[in-house]
């Protein structure tokens, strides 16, 4: 019995991955699913509404449909249940989806097409590239730029953020730190959902503004505050448990091992330390998200890498830390935790 001859269609399909990729990119970036909200519309009203040139404009809307993220009944352009519900920009949701969209259609796909040379020198393509500044000190001097950066982290983290609100026994302690908080959507999330618990968020001090306006959006104006500072050259703030939500991973080892002695530092007996991120699994084989975020880490930062959950818990035990163990959060998600 003869075998069936391997298909190419798996290694095309990803190889030419980045078509689907933009035109979801730029449907976001021209409001074509907030247009659709507010009317469906066909072709030629749609196209005007949008402003497109006639040449593309009806091949664009239909891969849209082809690739499942519009549906067109007798001619008329719609929305579907999950474009409506997370990249319609007037829904709250938006923040959560379409923000990290808009970050990785003006920021990232286009530092991801230096991917090779990266490769080939270990030199990320980042905003410092052509500069003095490290990676943060350089995206964080654009406060437009910054701001867009900041809702991303948002929106990349907000599922495990809710989730750790409730999966962490937070009735434990009364205070928590979040350091390099970004927007402050985990203490945001971890306050709400425990309101005997008082935070901080720890950041940049160019990173205040939309912190605070986000705090404050969640009522949390009374028991949230933002302190500033460099996380590698000042003192942490003191607080029963120390957050990093997807901020381990930015770092050399070096750095990483550094934030975690510092973190052991400023906790109290019995305070933790949690850390969560996209985890590469051990066997390095099976979170795809993950490792594909590591490389995202060699295009965007100086020395940042992905890491495993038994690399983690190395680190903590050399940093101090007693005990430390991880948990599944949700998707690619893990947490680390570590009691002093």
């Amino acid at each position: 019995m003869t075998r069936p001859q391997p298909t190419a269609e798996a290694i095309m399909r990803t190889g030419m991955g980045f078509q689907a990729s933009k035109t979801l990119l730029s449907a976001v970036e021209l409001g074509v699913f907030t247009e659709l909200a507010v009317r469906p519309a066909g072709l030629v009203e749609l196209r005007e509404r949008l402003g497109l040139h006639p040449r593309g404009a009806r091949d664009f809307l239909d891969a849209l449909v082809a690739l499942g993220f519009l549906r067109r009944v007798d001619d008329v352009y719609h929305n579907t249940e999950e474009t409506a519900a997370h990249l319609d920009r007037a829904k709250p949701a938006y923040a959560h989806s379409g923000g990290m969209l808009d970050m990785a259609n003006g920021r990232l796909y286009r530092i991801w097409a230096d991917l090779t040379d990266s490769l080939r020198t270990g030199a990320a393509h980042d905003e410092s590239a052509d500069g003095d500044l490290d990676t943060y000190d350089a995206l964080y001097a654009d406060p437009v730029r910054l701001k867009q950066f900041l809702a991303s982290m948002t929106g990349i983290s907000h599922a495990a953020n809710t989730r750790i609100a409730r999966q962490v026994p937070w009735k434990d302690y009364g205070t928590v730190a979040d350091l390099g908080t970004a927007q402050g959507d985990l203490v945001v999330q971890v306050l709400l959902a425990n309101p005997h618990l008082s935070g901080i968020g720890f950041d940049l001090p160019a990173a205040a503004p939309v912190f605070e306006e986000y705090a404050a959006e969640n009522g949390l104006r009374d028991r949230l505050a933002f302190v500033g500072g460099d996380f590698f050259t000042d003192d942490f703030p003191r607080a029963d448990v120390i957050t990093f939500g997807h901020v381990l991973h930015n770092w050399d080892l070096e750095k990483k091992k550094l934030l975690l002695r510092k973190a052991w530092d400023a906790l109290p007996e019995g305070g933790a330390v949690i850390v969560y991120d996209s985890l590469v699994d051990d066997d390095r084989s099976e979170n795809a998200f993950a490792l594909l975020m590591s490389l995202t880490m060699l295009v965007v930062t100086d020395g940042g890498f992905g890491y495993t959950a038994a690399e983690c818990t190395g680190w903590m035990a050399e940093a101090g830390f007693s005990r430390s163990w991880s948990e599944h959060l949700i998707g690619p998600d893990s947490i680390v935790i570590g009691i002093k």
